[in-house]
């Protein structure tokens, strides 16, 4: 399990992260994919979500795509976001830590990541230590346990929202009294 982090731990991290990564299915999705009898596949995406990441946006903080599955329906939302890193195909999120740090110019204390089940907890797990991580309401019981933060809302229904808002709210209660937002 995770140390939980102290209310000025939280503040300093917030203020330190620029980019967070998402999983896609399970997190910006309900897990569920739809097929018709033609075999075309669907993914339901929560606005809520979409405007999590229009606000980090404003706030400096971009957001990028990480996920197991390459998708046209996941590039398409990505591009409706305007998200400029989105990492499709990856079997080994841990392994591909280094090539987003190398794409970002960043560092692994500027990265918060949100996931929900077994192949997310390793990158879940690094990032704990220096980053800030999430889950949806409804990941499985190993990465609830892994996280620094728990959304309120289901993978779908805004839990990307959540993650977001929370590390907005982490960052404004780090300014001083009369500091600029970030």
């Amino acid at each position: 399990m995770v140390t939980e982090l102290t209310p000025a731990e939280l503040r300093t991290r917030a203020g330190r992260i620029r980019l967070v990564l998402t999983d896609v299915d399970g997190v910006l999705t309900d897990a569920g994919v739809y097929y018709s009898e033609r075999g075309e596949e669907l993914r339901r995406f929560s606005l809520r979500d979409g405007m999590g990441v229009e606000r980090l946006r404003e706030a400096g903080i971009e957001t990028a795509f990480l996920s197991r599955e390459d998708s046209g329906i996941v590039r398409a939302r990505a591009k409706k976001l305007r998200i400029q890193q989105v990492f499709l195909g990856i079997r080994d999120k841990l392994e591909h830590l280094s090539e987003i740090l190398r794409a970002s110019g960043l560092s692994s204390d500027a990265l918060a990541f949100i996931g929900d089940d077994v192949n997310d907890l390793p990158l879940l797990r690094e990032l704990s230590g220096t980053g800030l991580t999430g889950a949806p309401a409804d990941a499985i019981e190993e990465v609830l346990e892994a996280v620094h933060h728990v959304s309120a809302a289901p993978g779908g229904h805004g839990a990307f929202r959540h993650f977001a808002d929370a590390i907005l709210r982490w960052r404004e209660e780090g300014l001083a009294p009369g500091s600029p937002s970030p």
